[in-house]
């Protein structure tokens, strides 16, 4: 009995064993392989996959939110007027205020005795400003009602009082063909350079066809190999206009880049060289107020010399030209002037000393049809406007 109990035990034993082995067998390929076991990760694979789904297409639509609305509403609100502003720090910015401190040391321009940096502009201007008081409002409607009489033509006409310093301005600030009145700055920056000791008013220069010009002037016709002096050359250039003299001379001052250095460091920001003379297509510009600033500082004895002062006025007192604004002056009256004509443009521009001393700049430039006697004539009806406003004592 008691062996069969023990052998019954011993069995069940076995059997539990066995069934147990059986059990993790049958597990364990049930679970990784059967279809059935697979049941449940296929059920999590397809759910994931819908997630997955689900996530892609948040995502994509969210980005073309934020690249059609969100992008396009933060570059418009926030970015322009970041840019905006930031582009008018850096238009503000005097480049010159950064570069002069060390301007002493670095440079890469020295200009009668002054170091600068080329194409930077001076707080210390060489010429003087004119003393601008108040405008004479009466002759400047005046000026305008005469303009409104002239349809065809542009003009530009700018007025200052010496004892006053009241002024009339129209169109002043406008930039117009110099023709010839460009002579003016190459005479005064010839003086200039004079007085620093690069030249000589009796120095001597060959004409050779390399400097032969159209236009106004003798010279065009004289033999080449012809020597002339600094002195007879200015003479011709103002008095007769002379375009080859003209040539000469800047090219004696080192041609038009440093004319046109000069005439920055003078502090005249509208007031250009850009070709040789004659210059038809009228790309050498100036304006009204800059051509009255360059006469009243002929007698800044800071700019120039007393010799120099009255060498310039000894030309500019014998121009040939008296058909513009002189014709408008009372015969007693002295001017001191440069004209210029080159057809489309007409000007004038001088000083005016009246019979009983009253002394005035007076600059008058007129765009017109090519050679129309309007421009002509407007001139010489304003020469006379203005002088018998400012004689008669009228500066209101």
């Amino acid at each position: 009995m008691q062996g069969t109990n023990a052998n019954l035990a011993r069995k069940r034993i076995y059997e539990s064993e066995n069934m147990v082995q059986n059990l993790n067998y049958s597990s364990y390929y049930n679970y990784t392989y059967t279809p059935d076991a697979l049941k449940p990760f296929r059920k999590k694979i397809k759910i994931k996959k819908k997630i997955n789904f689900a996530v892609a297409f948040f995502i994509l639509s969210t980005a073309v939110f934020v690249y059609n609305c969100v992008i396009p509403f933060a570059h418009k609100t926030f970015f322009l007027p970041i840019i905006k502003n930031a582009k008018e720090t850096i238009k503000n910015i005097n480049i010159e205020k950064l570069y002069s401190p060390a301007t002493s040391h670095v440079y890469n321009s020295e200009f009668l005795g002054l170091h600068s940096l080329q194409g930077a502009k001076t707080d210390n201007p060489v010429m003087k400003e004119l003393n601008l008081t108040s405008n004479m409002y009466s002759l400047e409607n005046s000026l305008a009602s005469l303009a409104s009489e002239y349809k065809l033509i542009q003009p530009s006409v700018f007025v200052w009082d010496y004892e006053t310093g009241k002024y009339a301005s129209y169109n002043s600030h406008q930039a117009y063909p110099a023709a010839s009145i460009i002579k003016i700055p190459v005479l005064l920056q010839l003086f200039r350079s004079m007085e620093a000791g690069q030249h000589t008013i009796d120095d001597k220069m060959t004409l050779t066809d390399y400097y032969r010009a159209e236009g106004s002037g003798d010279l065009q016709f004289q033999r080449e190999g012809n020597v002339y002096t600094l002195d007879s050359l200015a003479r011709k250039m103002i008095e007769i206009s002379d375009n080859s003299s003209t040539n000469m001379l800047m090219s004696s001052i080192g041609g038009m880049n440093d004319v046109n250095k000069a005439i920055k460091m003078w502090g005249l920001k509208n007031t250009e060289i850009n070709n040789w003379l004659p210059d038809m297509a009228g790309t050498n510009v100036t304006t009204t107020e800059d051509l009255a600033r360059m006469l009243y500082n002929i007698e800044n004895d800071e700019f120039l010399s007393k010799e120099s002062k009255d060498k310039i006025f000894d030309y500019m007192g014998h121009v040939k030209n008296n058909r513009l604004i002189h014709a408008g002056l009372n015969p007693n009256a002295k001017f001191f002037h440069k004209t210029g004509d080159i057809g489309h443009t007409l000007g004038d521009a001088g000083i005016v000393i009246t019979p009983n001393g009253h002394k005035y700049i007076i600059c008058i430039m007129a765009k017109r049809p090519y050679n129309h006697p309007a421009g002509k004539d407007f001139i010489v009806r304003a020469s006379s406007l203005v002088y018998n406003t400012i004689a008669n004592g009228n500066l209101n």
